[in-house]
């Protein structure tokens, strides 16, 4: 899945994205509040965090920007104000979840995993289709009840459809999905993942629609 970022932190936000991506994450990152209106308007992202001390634009500013706009995007505020006051401006304002910096990253990936699970209406992490079972919380996936062993990159290929069983999603959709702004993409990329995919969870179980994409069937 695909989210922004917003931090102005240097360290912080290059320790996120880091710790994000090996959790399967693509993150596009911005350090300033015009900067993330305009990747918003341009990206369709599955979750924002946004920190709120941010130059150009305060990331409250951004936050009711985005909701006076009707954008439904779920969004977690990281920041280090932890006043009182400033948790339940943000709540008020539309954010989804509150956290207050220092953060652990593994505290950070659960609630982006719980916004993304009531985004998606699941009251858990698994997401089962057929035989496969595929546990976001742990990243185990399993075939007949046994474990599969996945690459970051096809965990993340696989949730992408297992997400929208029965809809078709074509290779630039895909894309978007698992890859950011600075992550090199091989013309075959998703291709390559694809045959991997196939042959760790049966060769029909991702199908071709001719001309327009990938599916896999409810």
């Amino acid at each position: 899945m695909r989210v922004l970022l917003v931090e102005d932190d240097l360290m912080v936000g290059a320790a996120v994205r880091k710790g994000l991506r090996q959790d399967g994450f693509a993150v596009d990152w911005v350090q300033d509040g015009k900067a993330a209106e305009l990747a918003l308007q341009q990206e369709d992202y599955a979750l924002l965090l946004l920190d709120l001390g941010l130059p150009q634009k305060s990331g409250l500013a951004v936050l009711q920007s985005l909701r006076a706009q009707g954008n439904k995007i779920p969004v977690l505020i990281t920041t280090a104000r932890d006043a009182v006051a400033d948790r339940v401006a943000g709540l008020d304002a539309g954010a989804d979840d509150y956290l207050i910096k220092p953060f652990d990253l593994e505290e950070l990936s659960a609630r982006m995993r719980a916004l993304l699970r009531r985004q998606s209406g699941r009251a858990d992490s698994l997401i089962e289709v057929g035989d496969v079972v595929l546990n976001q919380a742990t990243h185990e996936v399993s075939l007949q009840g046994q474990p599969v062993n996945l690459s970051a990159r096809e965990f993340a290929l696989l949730r992408a459809f297992l997400d929208r069983p029965g809809v078709v999603l074509s290779r630039a959709q895909l894309e978007e999905k698992l890859y950011g702004w600075d992550d090199s993409i091989d013309s075959n990329a998703v291709e390559v993942h694809i045959h991997a995919l196939r042959k760790k969870l049966g060769s029909d179980f991702i199908k071709n629609v001719r001309g327009i994409g990938y599916l896999v069937s409810k």
